[in-house]
């Protein structure tokens, strides 16, 4: 048979999608035709692409206003006449005439104001109650569209919400509607370091930083303040909870207020995260302790300083006595003590202190069995209940461990009824797949969210949203929403479907009864348009992603089984034992699971309110999903399904590694229907994610079997139809190493090259056929090797491991795979792959996987339905 003959069309290996785009492409970027909007996340509009709608749906009596009437001069104002005319351009093929003020007569007009200003053009009969600070009201009235906010941003925020009406085709001419948002704090922390870099950053550099100082264009910041205001986020801490102390020097806060100017009119306040120890390390005080009055004077003077610079700075954001950072437990103080000293300081500008709930001893005794990270939040912080000043708020994360792919809410949120609160929550996806894996967190965040806690006297709903509301029983004047954002200059967010956590994030934070799907469908109607074919798979995909990375990760309430002290990236079962950090599982040869009841372990469950701690303390009425969270059980331990522990964990792995590969056809289905290089890149995430999902598989399901002894009942676990070790073929130049940690690695092996050049080979003796041909690489962080592979002798496909993922070690946060598609084979053929080695990474291989053509590689196993 001919070399055309053997192997399918090169196109076919190398993501053929892509290849098509880069044709179609190259002649757009000669000609410069290529914008930001045909690049979904390259960057600028994201869910603001204003696309064309059928202006007969939303305008049926086919009337256009023609007029935009804006009855203020504020700046929020101006902003909002320019989203308008943005929009009509757009969206409405319209070119509107902007004015100022309006006449009583006027029609076929977007008229835009604040209540007062409504009410001074056009009195109402009725007396209308105000409006809550940032609300908005839009209706139609005497043949106007009318925009009304209470203040400015109210203006701004009513509309946006006028614009996505539109942009999800909605019919105007019945228009009645009034929001109001659900907290006064709706702020992202972005994890920023001056040096450009980011903390748990997936997306590239950072958009407000580079090489020690604030950068010189800031054009991507106010990009990004366009879109936080877009779905009503009023506040940015743009550095690291982890805080450079230098950012408080003068001539930064300067440049830093060039970022507040491009906030402003969008009406997003910049803030800061704050190290207390500044008043030392800074300061040339001799001493931070809070207590001391020449340190309440310091902060004093600073936070005037930073007011004189920028009028209208929201606050600071601190992290103290957690992680090795400094805080007040140095000088025996408290948590309340160091937050009050900024609070007073901040109290007459307005401001306020969000201090991080994020406080525990990462040097705990294993040993212990009565040790618990989780007990943390709680242990530290529930006695301070009413000592803070009224402009703090306890920033608490949703769980009590570290946004784990699930946990239960904190019970902290119940334990601080005198003090104002606000939930965290992990936009940029640590350790849900850092945004290579697609992961939607709205469901999770909608759990916590949701979950009543009781916490009052009266027996009486609370749920966790309504304590973040300020309007808990004390009805607190604060509360609020904070986002763990990230964003940075690929895409904002990397994964271009990712985006749609960071708008769910600050409609949740305006509407915390909005649901999951609601908010889905929002952001794909906004970002893809209202094609529903494109909207049922888009959302099924999000809707899908939490349970499925769930299942290929750890599910029934081990949290992510990653590399927790480590990257947090691939798995890593292991390293969560034995160590300080009490991310633990206590997993042993006869069982798994923390047990935290009250009854016999560390009482953790005694923290929450008494009827959530008597569902999670009775083993019978805790739920599965948070089983192994509460409770330590034998493997053999059935579960509501009827499964056994471990039967479970086998089911759910490989369940989720097939759901995960079937992500791949799902997106492939909307070839044509959504822009070029957007589906190019998902499709390149959604790919590596079905080949990564395989490694999570095998490392989790092989980790467990050996250590329970139990083997899986249908017997896939350490069974691979297909798959031919790297070490056990016929090796030239290639040597064996052992890979670590062991689970890794299939057979607990890999093959490096310590020369030019290294091939392995194998025969097949299996029926002539088309197949598709798996192999699984290390694609190290430093380093791009050269492969090829040969089927009799004839090139199949070359390609290069540089995908730059993140480690320089062979381990489940480097491996991934290349599936070359319908590859004829004869009995008797040589299947070679050549490796060349790159600096430091050796050209290493794990496996190659051969299976039949028409055989998903992560579904060559028994169907079952969904666990």
């Amino acid at each position: 048979m001919s070399s055309a003959g053997r192997r399918a069309p090169k196109i076919a290996a190398l993501q053929p999608a892509i290849l098509r785009l880069m044709m179609l492409l190259l002649p757009l970027c000669a000609a410069g035709l290529l914008t930001a909007q045909d690049v979904l996340g390259a960057g600028e509009p994201a869910w603001l692409t204003y696309r064309p709608v059928n202006a007969a749906i939303v305008f049926p009596d086919g009337i256009i206003p023609d007029t935009i009437a804006v009855l203020g001069h504020s700046a929020l104002e101006t902003t909002a006449s320019q989203e308008l005319e943005r929009g009509w351009r757009g969206m409405l093929h319209h070119e509107p005439l902007v004015i100022s003020g309006a006449n009583a007569t006027l029609t076929h007009a977007v008229v835009v104001g604040t209540q007062a200003e409504i009410e001074s053009w056009h009195p109402s009969q009725n007396g209308e109650k105000p409006l809550a600070p940032e609300s908005y009201k839009l209706r139609y009235l005497g043949g106007a569209l009318i925009i009304e906010g209470a203040d400015g941003h109210g203006v701004l925020y009513g509309t946006f919400a006028l614009l996505r009406l539109i942009a999800e085709e909605h019919s105007l001419p019945s228009l009645d509607v009034k929001s109001a948002p659900w907290a006064s704090i709706r702020w992202t922390n972005e994890w920023n370091n001056p040096d450009g870099s980011i903390e748990r950053g997936y997306a590239g550099p950072s958009i407000f930083f580079q090489g020690g100082k604030v950068r010189t264009d800031l054009s991507r910041a106010a990009a990004y303040a366009r879109l936080l205001s877009s779905v009503g986020i009023n506040g940015c801490a743009v550095n690291n909870v982890n805080a450079d102390l230098g950012l408080l020097k003068p001539e930064n806060l300067k440049d830093l207020a060039r970022i507040a100017d491009l906030f402003r009119p969008y009406g997003v306040k910049l803030s800061l995260s704050i190290d207390m120890s500044s008043p030392l390390v800074i300061g040339g005080l001799k001493t931070f302790d809070p207590l001391d009055p020449q340190v309440a004077e310091w902060w004093k003077a600073k936070i005037e300083e930073i007011y004189r610079t920028i009028p209208d700075f929201g606050g600071v954001v601190i992290k103290a006595d957690a992680e090795g950072r400094p805080g007040p437990s140095q000088y025996g103080r408290t948590p309340a003590d160091a937050a009050n000293v900024v609070a007073r300081a901040l109290k007459p500008h307005n401001g306020v202190v969000l201090y991080r709930g994020f406080v525990y001893n990462h040097h705990l005794n294993w040993e212990d069995m009565k040790a618990d990270r989780a007990r943390a939040g709680y242990d530290n912080f529930h006695a301070l209940d009413g000592k803070f000043e009224d402009n703090v708020i306890v920033q608490i994360k949703h769980g009590p461990i570290d946004f784990q792919v699930r946990e239960p809410v904190s019970p902290l949120f119940a334990a601080l009824p005198h003090t104002n609160e606000a939930i965290e929550l992990e936009i940029s996806q640590e350790y849900t797949g850092q945004q290579r894996h697609l992961v939607y967190l709205i469901p999770m965040w909608k759990e916590a969210l949701d979950t009543d806690m009781r916490a009052s006297t009266k027996d009486v709903s609370l749920p966790v949203k309504q304590l973040v509301s300020g309007g808990g029983p004390e009805h607190h004047t604060l509360g609020g929403f904070i986002g763990v954002s990230n964003v940075g200059t690929d895409g904002w967010l990397g994964h271009p479907l990712a985006l749609a956590n960071l708008y769910g994030f600050g409609r949740l934070a305006w509407d915390a009864d909005l649901s999951a799907a609601s908010i889905s469908d929002e952001w794909t109607r906004l970002t893809f348009g209202n094609d529903p074919t494109v909207r049922a798979v888009v959302n099924k995909l999000e809707l899908d992603s939490w349970h499925i990375y769930e299942s290929y990760t750890g599910s029934i309430g081990m949290g992510t089984l990653t590399d927790i002290i480590g990257i947090h990236f691939g798995p890593g079962i292991e390293s969560a034992e034995r160590n300080g950090w009490g991310q633990w599982i206590r997993a042993d040869h006869d069982g798994v699971g923390m047990d935290r009841t009250v009854a016999t372990g560390t009482g953790y469950i005694g923290q929450y309110p008494a009827p959530l701690a008597a569902r999670y303390e009775s083993l019978t009425a805790c739920p599965d999903d948070l089983l192994l969270f509460m409770h330590h059980v034998p493997y053999s331990y059935r579960l509501h399904s009827g499964e056994t522990v471990m039967q479970h964990i086998d089911n759910t792995h490989y369940w989720g590694a097939q759901a995960a590969a079937a992500q791949v056809p799902a997106w492939e289905s909307l070839h044509g229907k959504v822009p070029d290089a957007t589906y190019a890149e998902v499709l390149k995430r959604l790919q590596f994610q079905a080949g990564h999902a395989i490694v999570w598989r095998d490392a989790v399901t092989e980790w467990f079997t050996r250590m329970s002894g139990i083997p899986d009942a249908q017997d896939r676990v350490g069974h691979y139809p297909g798959r031919i070790e790297a070490e056990s073929m016929q090796l030239n130049g290639y040597t064996p190493v052992d890979v670590t940690p062991w689970e890794t690695a299939s057979g607990g092996k890999a093959v490096i090259c310590k020369e030019q050049q290294c091939s392995l080979q194998t025969t097949w003796d299996k029926p002539d056929g088309w197949y598709d041909i798996g192999v699984q690489y290390f694609d190290l962080l430093h380093g791009n090797s050269r492969f090829a592979l040969f089927v009799a002798g004839n090139e199949v496909e070359t390609w290069i491991a540089n995908d730059t993922l993140p480690s320089d070690k062979l381990n489940g946060h480097t491996s991934t795979r290349i599936v070359l598609q319908g590859v004829a084979i004869h009995r008797g053929d040589v299947i070679r792959i050549a490796g060349w080695p790159d600096g430091p990474e050796p050209a290493p291989l794990d496996y190659i996987e051969i299976l039949p053509a028409h055989i998903t590689h992560a579904a060559a196993y028994p169907s079952q339905e969904h666990p």
